[in-house]
């Protein structure tokens, strides 16, 4: 089998309603979707969804280096992923979003070749996963309200976004609590924020409010800050943009500086790279989370709903990017109705058809 053409088109997507976290705000989901075809007539369907204010990368330039990548592979046999993995690599040095493409549509075919689902390729460990779902940063009666709307939707896990306002921080998370009571859980994600020391002081007043763990509290770099903040934290605290790649989780693990990794398609390059930081993590006994990135449509959470359902590290899912979207470029996969429940599709590969 060989590659025989790759072609990608781009669209942006408004969202229902924008999300503002304390990078900044997000108003439209960027897709880039891959076909990759084949001499035997299997296709592959892939995506790259760039958020700019995480990867530093555009729709425009993704689109770009995914027709460079293309040039590239053309030729090879799409079950040599090993090769086509470090042909990727030679052609953009990071660019993961545009890696990502390609890697969904590549794994879309190898799945289909073998007869089975993504999730089977990467071991089948469940039928189906739970994700949380996000609140944007708003004022905190605006937010506790939608909080209740959710728990009301069925969701027993809420991420709640802070890092914009202290005192408004401390209100949210308690008038959020105290609306959805006792029984739901409630993660943090202050999207780098803070600095260590504040981080600490701000996870100890808000740990009154029973919180399950607070994501990325510091800046992206600052891994000794992360661990500062590790060790003297009441709550969890897991890594998100300060893990990229494998080597990122391979530095933290050795540092222990956190208690989970959240692994994002789009920022590590695809399966093949989410899958070793699962890997990793495991060893290192790190339970991960599979996120997403706001931008993303159903072909990548599709995707990164395949690899939570086959890896067992894989604990805890932050899937809730397609109920934002007003419309896809595909059908299939994971439904834009908000439902905690994800069931990724039987069908062959990916299950997203085009």
């Amino acid at each position: 089998m060989k590659i025989t053409k790759v072609s990608v088109s781009s669209k942006a997507i408004k969202l229902k309603s924008p999300l503002i976290i304390s990078l900044g705000t997000i108003e439209y989901a960027m897709s880039a979707v891959v076909k990759v075809e084949t001499d035997e007539g299997i296709v592959g369907i892939g995506e790259g969804a760039p958020g700019i204010l995480i990867t530093g990368e555009t729709l425009e330039g993704t689109v770009a280096c995914i027709k460079e990548i293309g040039k590239a592979i053309v030729g090879s046999n799409p079950l040599d992923f090993e090769k086509i993995y470090f042909l990727m690599n030679g052609v953009a040095a990071h660019a993961p979003s545009a890696k990502t493409a390609i890697d969904i549509a590549i794994h879309d075919i190898i799945a289909k070749t073998a007869n089975q689902s993504i999730a089977q390729l990467f071991g089948g460990y469940r039928e189906s996963i739970e994700t949380d779902m996000t609140l944007s940063i708003e004022e905190p009666q605006v937010m506790a309200d939608k909080a209740k709307q959710h728990v009301t939707d069925g969701f027993d896990t809420l991420k709640v976004k802070v890092g914009m306002d202290e005192q408004l921080d401390v209100e949210r998370i308690k008038q959020i609590r105290k609306t959805v009571g006792s029984g739901v859980k409630l993660r943090l994600d202050a999207n780098q924020a803070w600095h260590p020391k504040q981080a600490v002081q701000m996870i100890d007043r808000l740990s009154e409010y029973d919180i399950e763990l607070v994501e990325q509290p510091v800046k992206a770099h600052q891994l000794e800050g992360l661990k500062f903040v590790r060790d003297h934290s009441k709550v969890a605290i897991m890594a998100d943009e300060s893990c990229f790649t494998a080597k990122d989780a391979l530095r933290l693990v050795r540092m222990e500086a956190v208690d989970f990794v959240n692994i994002k398609l789009m920022k590590c390059g695809g399966l093949y790279e989410a899958a070793k930081i699962s890997s990793i993590c495991e060893v290192a006994g790190v339970e991960c989370m599979i996120g997403c990135m706001a931008e993303e449509t159903n072909i990548a959470i599709t995707a990164a709903a395949h690899l939570a359902s086959g890896l067992k590290n894989i604990t805890r899912c932050d899937l809730d990017a397609t109920f934002g979207l007003t419309e896809v470029v595909l059908p299939g996969g994971v439904s834009l109705e908000a439902s905690k429940n994800i069931k990724v599709s039987h069908e062959i590969g990916l299950g997203i058809g085009g």
